[in-house]
């Protein structure tokens, strides 16, 4: 697999608590933006972030952001 799945030309606008979180690099898995194993035999893996404290967050959903996991605005191109 050369080029991840876009799921969605637009972040994903969540409000997460403190810790750790997998985001999705694929697009494959079903529990968007978050990994659920599904990048396995691509060639892909997902990218950790760590939230330090409860806030919103932006993630890619286009999979072609410069700052992944966090949008960056590519997908307005796409």
């Amino acid at each position: 697999m050369s080029e991840p799945e876009i799921t969605q030309k637009k972040p994903y606008v969540l409000e997460l608590e403190a810790g750790d979180y997998w985001w999705c690099a694929c697009g494959r898995s079903k529990n968007q933006p978050f990994c659920d194993g599904s990048h396995q035999g691509t060639g892909l893996s997902p990218q950790k972030f760590t939230l330090s404290e409860k806030g919103k967050v932006w993630l890619c959903g286009c999979r072609r952001s410069g700052k992944a996991p966090h949008c960056d605005g590519t997908h307005k191109g796409l």
